[in-house]
């Protein structure tokens, strides 16, 4: 019987498309593309989901080899909260599941600055439980250590667990630590998955 939920967080509850972005804002396509390769492709990227850098650290980085100007680096981080926004018909369905009695956590790749200004920010953390943040451990998915980390922060079993993600490679990591998934792929209606799932393995442990 499935008792816990998880879920992430980058579009899967909040959007995050930095190229639809800077499309509405009619940025040249030669300049987008230059601000995805270089900032949100880049290492130092990663590294500050992981912690292990700070946003200053990764401007002067980036700055050091791309023909984009500090300036301008510094102004896409900026930008980073207003590119977010919580996707309604995701968020809407976790009032629902609290009410049917699901344990509800979140488990994401985030910096720490950007996480506590949506933490702070977003009404729908009320349902959560809790949560591991790859910043504040220092590892990210789709790296087993941090399934495991939340699993033992709360006492949860993997065989009661499910984790919904829009990736599948980090569905595919907590599978391999037990826990059940489903892959959203980006999805803004992702309750008939979550209830179809649910339906059968209900249906299974009836068997």
């Amino acid at each position: 019987m499935i008792k816990n939920i998880i879920f992430d967080l980058g579009n899967v509850l909040i959007s995050f498309k930095p190229s639809e972005y800077f499309d509405k804002l009619n940025y040249p396509e030669n300049i987008k593309n230059r601000i995805l390769a270089d900032i949100f492709a880049s290492k130092e990227w990663s590294l500050l989901d992981d912690g292990e850098i700070s946003t200053s650290e990764v401007i002067d980085a980036i700055a050091s080899r791309s023909a984009l100007k500090k300036e301008e680096i510094a102004h896409v981080f900026t930008l980073r909260t207003d590119i977010l926004y919580p996707i309604d018909a995701n968020v809407r369905i976790l009032p629902e599941l609290k009410k049917r009695g699901y344990r509800l956590f979140f488990l994401s790749n985030f910096p720490i600055d950007i996480f506590d200004e949506i933490r702070t920010g977003y009404y729908f953390f009320r349902y959560f439980e809790g949560g591991v943040i790859s910043a504040e451990v220092r590892v990210s998915k789709p790296d087993i250590r941090i399934y495991k980390l939340l699993m033992e922060k709360y006492s949860l079993l993997p065989g009661e667990t499910l984790f919904i993600d829009d990736l599948e490679a980090n569905v595919r990591a907590a599978e391999v630590a037990g826990i059940h998934g489903i892959v959203t792929y980006g999805s803004h209606d992702i309750m008939p998955g979550i209830e179809a799932f649910l339906i059968q393995k209900s249906a299974d442990q009836s068997l």
